[in-house]
């Protein structure tokens, strides 16, 4: 099996909002912010194949599916789909894609699945034969979100995605689809059943899966936050994240599981480490995956 990182359309968010709690003068030193106090965020996908006999993407990220004044809004950055030119930069194309695993329908991490805006059309989604992989609880809170992140979801896409009657919704450790090749974990700090992807590894000497690559979604959406304590202010509950980031990490480390990363501008994976005061890091960061043997 072979790993890509597909980049999609990159935006700009408020650095503050982004860092949570976290003053100016401390996450500044992380990521520079622009003239508005905006920072430059990756929306990325990963791309396996063969994981299970299957071509599988793992999300799709924001996408050009808004309208101008939206695109603006939002600080997406170029108006064409580049997740589609990544795609197809590393030979694939949509009709490639057997799978596609969402860890949750938030528009900066399921807009790629539409086609790009055009005036006075209908989006669509881009991904022909792909089975679609969300968590069930999840997908609930997108049917009817609560006014918290209501403006995070795209009203027409849980319709749009049970129309292809390819929809798999999960309640558990694994899929139908892609079966134990795949493990999920899940989270409620940032969003009620967000769900994370372990591409599982091979099994250690006391059985367990060791040295897949876990998709962190906004759990843990780039470097910086892998410092426990760093949170986002979009996120729900910021002291159940903590906890639920701590307990993420600890079990990541003991597996020498490596993070994948969404949002982080320059880090694609890397491995997670633990000082001897306790505070966790990354080694081994790695831009970008071009055709990686998971055991690499």
């Amino acid at each position: 099996m072979k790993l890509w990182s597909i980049d999609g359309n990159r935006q700009k968010l408020d650095g503050g909002a982004m860092f949570g709690n976290a003053p100016r003068a401390l996450w500044s030193r992380w990521a520079a912010p622009d003239e508005q106090g905006r920072i430059d965020l990756a929306c990325r996908a990963l791309l396996a194949t063969p994981l299970a006999g299957r071509t599988v993407l793992f999300e799709a990220g924001i996408g050009a599916f808004f309208e101008p004044k939206l695109r603006e809004r939002f600080g997406v950055a170029e108006d064409r789909h580049v997740l589609l030119e990544s795609l197809a930069q590393a030979g694939f194309a949509p009709e490639d894609i057997d799978v596609v695993v969402l860890s949750h329908l938030h528009f900066d991490h399921a807009g790629g699945l539409l086609t790009a805006w055009q005036e006075g059309a209908e989006p669509s989604l881009v991904f022909p034969n792909a089975t679609y992989i969300v968590g069930r609880r999840h997908f609930e809170r997108a049917i009817d979100p609560h006014d918290r992140d209501r403006a995070s979801f795209i009203p027409a896409l849980p319709g749009l995605l049970k129309a292809t009657g390819r929809l798999e919704l999960v309640d558990g450790g694994h899929s139908q689809a892609l079966g134990d090749a795949v493990r999920f974990h899940f989270s409620d700090g940032h969003t009620p059943g967000l769900m994370l992807a372990e591409i599982v590894g091979p099994p250690d000497a006391q059985g367990r899966p060791h040295g897949g690559v876990v998709f962190c979604a906004d759990l843990i959406p780039g470097r910086p936050w892998v410092h426990v304590p760093i949170t986002m202010g979009y996120d729900r509950n910021a002291e159940l994240l903590i906890d639920e980031k701590r307990s993420f990490l600890d079990d990541m480390l003991a597996r020498d599981v490596h993070l994948y990363f969404t949002h982080d501008p320059d880090c694609a994976l890397a491995r997670v480490t633990r000082s001897a005061e306790g505070r966790f890091g990354t080694v081994n960061e790695v831009p970008l995956l071009q055709a990686r043997p998971l055991a690499a």
